[in-house]
């Protein structure tokens, strides 16, 4: 069903292109920057301020792992000065981007050291590439990425090139004090294993020397029986008080994993949708609850 709404896409892109009507910039002569999902437009908004347009794909409370584009949505990406995604999030972005972008997208992952997918794979779970791409919930991995960005846009719109960098520097430093609030935080914990019902917080946990355990890599997968009680297993071997679920995914399977370990459930944000706040709130809000879940002592 993608190939073909791509197809039909693809053909409205052209289409518009005859007609004279893409172009780079807005009608205020600003570049428009489409970010994939949330953390990214946070990210190109930081960084663009005022200097450019940004747009996103993904709209606020939607899974961002399954979306799919429609011919608007393409065609203002063909005609996008940047586009800022992570390969592997979504397929279709990863599509259009190769079709109708390549030449100008950012893909933030490959201005950072990545980690390998999770190990724990249920049978028919495919994966586009074999490394993890939240990179975006590990702020210190995200301040390279906002480095970047800041260099990228520089090249792109010459002229601003300054006040992208200065941009960037300043989110870089907040990025930073960020990251230096989850390394105290997080120092001292009665526990340092994370139970997610998806693995997407590795990156968290390498950088804060945290163990996460998944109960799936896809958060739309359905856990087989045999997965649950080893989870489970595991979760009671390292004395889990708490199951972690999201707010955009069923917290059914976390609830029964609960249930079975005899802990509680708290929602810990992978920050894959639009939060009530912006990207650094949600993130102490995070560290809070780890710490609380964690029996930290900072």
């Amino acid at each position: 069903m993608r190939t073909a709404s791509l197809l039909l896409a693809g053909t409205a892109l052209l289409a518009t292109a005859a007609c004279g009507a893409g172009s780079a910039e807005t009608a205020d002569g600003k570049p428009d920057v489409v970010a994939a999902f949330y953390p990214l437009q946070w990210l190109s908004e930081q960084v663009g301020g005022s200097d450019v347009r940004v747009t996103v794909l993904t709209a606020p409370g939607v899974e961002p792992h399954d979306l799919e584009l429609g011919a608007q949505q393409v065609a203002q990406l063909g005609d996008a000065g940047l586009t800022v995604y992570i390969r592997g999030v979504q397929p279709a972005v990863d599509d259009a981007v190769e079709q109708h972008a390549a030449d100008k997208a950012f893909d933030a992952a490959t201005a950072v050291r990545t980690l390998p997918a999770g190990e724990h794979q249920e049978g028919g779970e495919e994966h586009a590439v074999s490394y993890d791409p939240h990179l975006w919930l590990d702020p210190s991995r995200l301040a390279t990425v906002v480095t970047k960005l800041g260099e990228r846009l520089a090249q792109t719109d010459p002229e601003h090139a300054k006040g992208y960098r200065d941009r960037a520097a300043k989110t870089a430093a907040a990025l930073g004090a960020l990251d230096q609030e989850f390394t105290k935080g997080l120092t001292t914990c009665a526990t340092r294993t994370l139970v997610t019902g998806h693995e997407a917080f590795g990156y968290l946990a390498d950088r804060y020397h945290l163990k996460q355990i998944g109960i799936t890599l896809d958060p739309e997968a359905e856990p087989s029986p045999a997965r649950i009680a080893e989870v489970a297993q595991l979760a009671k071997a390292e004395k889990v008080t708490t199951i972690f679920t999201e707010s955009l995914v069923s917290p059914k399977v976390a609830e029964v994993l609960a249930k079975e370990v005899g802990a509680q459930t708290q929602t810990l944000d992978p920050l894959e949708s639009k939060p009530s706040g912006d990207y650094l709130s949600a993130m102490r809000q995070n560290l809070r609850t780890l710490q609380t879940a964690l029996r930290c002592t900072a």
